[in-house]
């Protein structure tokens, strides 16, 4: 087992190779050196950045295994430094870029004054983080695009493992563009869709859905889910939803679409869930994010889903493990 100081000092490192990292995804160079090596100063042409400046990252990303020397002061991509380039299968460099953006940015190095507080600091200076998304227009790009790279894992599983009812209506609260929808309705052509969101997230998801030949299966409703939700359907998902809220906010979502489904009607929570251990987690990372941007936002272990259901009228009925750090949490009324 490494020792505590190396754990340590491996955080503290962590931070300036993010840096490098940010600073290859912000500045294109992967898509720079696509076609093969380039030198130092060409690639600095390119980029439009300081060459010596861009010598010293490069470095750090040659150690890093994302690129590797070729001739003189040359570098070429590796395999694993091509998933930032922005045409491969699942590219990172959106995601990357997203959580370099100026108010994650902004929210991570000052957690510590969150943590004082009780109240996020990124929300202090920067309003809630869709309202900071949808005031800045590339951002918010950035953000679809790091959500989906992020969900392509568990969203593939969630249509392999999950016993859908065939003729079933699924409504995605909460649902963005359409993307897990999409894929769930693709893998289940028997089955209808609602994707309900807010007004400004309607329009792009109208157009997701018919450029996936979906449209006449699938409609597209605007409105707040603390105000109500379509109502009649027999399955609604909330996929990255309810860990955005505290207790008693995620409480009233689920009882407006507890009143809204139908009596057969059951509910899917995609979510990263807590280990009930001490062990290294995923979702205690994605905790001090939530933390950090959110008032009231908190990533929640089963015992804690279950509970939230209770207060809503329903019942935990199966937990499905989908990788990437992410499980389904089915409830029906109890």
């Amino acid at each position: 087992m490494p020792h505590s100081d190396d754990l340590l000092w491996d955080a503290v490192s962590g931070l300036s190779r993010f840096a490098a990292l940010l600073t290859m995804a912000e500045l294109g160079v992967a898509d720079h050196l696509a076609d093969g090596p380039v030198t130092t100063e060409e690639l600095a042409e390119r980029c439009q950045a300081h060459a010596p400046a861009l010598r010293r990252v490069l470095r750090e990303l040659t150690s890093m295994g994302l690129l590797r020397p070729a001739g003189t002061d040359g570098h070429e991509l590796t395999e694993r430094g091509s998933a930032l380039r922005s045409d491969a299968p699942h590219s990172l460099r959106s995601s990357i870029r997203m959580l370099g953006e100026e108010g994650f940015w902004y929210a991570m190095g000052n957690l510590p004054e969150t943590v004082r507080t009780g109240k996020s600091a990124f929300a202090a200076r920067f309003g809630h983080l869709y309202e900071h998304l949808a005031a800045r227009p590339e951002a918010s790009r950035l953000f679809d695009d790091y959500m989906r790279a992020r969900a392509v894992t568990f969203t593939e599983n969630l249509a392999k493992r999950y016993d859908f009812p065939q003729t079933a209506t699924m409504v995605d609260v909460a649902g963005g563009k359409g993307h897990i929808l999409a894929t769930v309705l693709r893998a289940n052509p028997d089955m209808r869709g609602v994707l309900f969101d807010l007004d400004h997230v309607t329009e792009g998801a109208r157009e997701y859905l018919t450029g996936e030949g979906l449209a006449d299966r699938c409609d597209v409703v605007a409105g707040d889910f603390f105000a109500g939700v379509p109502a009649g359907a027999d399955v609604y998902l909330l996929a990255s939803v309810l860990h955005n809220w505290g207790d008693d906010d995620a409480v009233g979502i689920l009882r407006n679409v507890r009143r809204a489904m139908a009596p057969s009607g059951r509910v899917l929570i995609l979510e990263v869930v807590l280990p009930d251990g001490t062990e290294p987690h995923l979702g205690n990372d994605l905790d001090m994010r939530m933390l950090a941007i959110f008032d009231g936002a908190v990533e929640r272990s089963s015992q804690e889903y279950a509970a939230l259901f209770g207060r809503a009228d329903l019942k935990l009925t199966d937990v499905i493990e989908l990788g990437a750090g992410a499980s389904l949490i089915e409830a029906v009324p109890s």
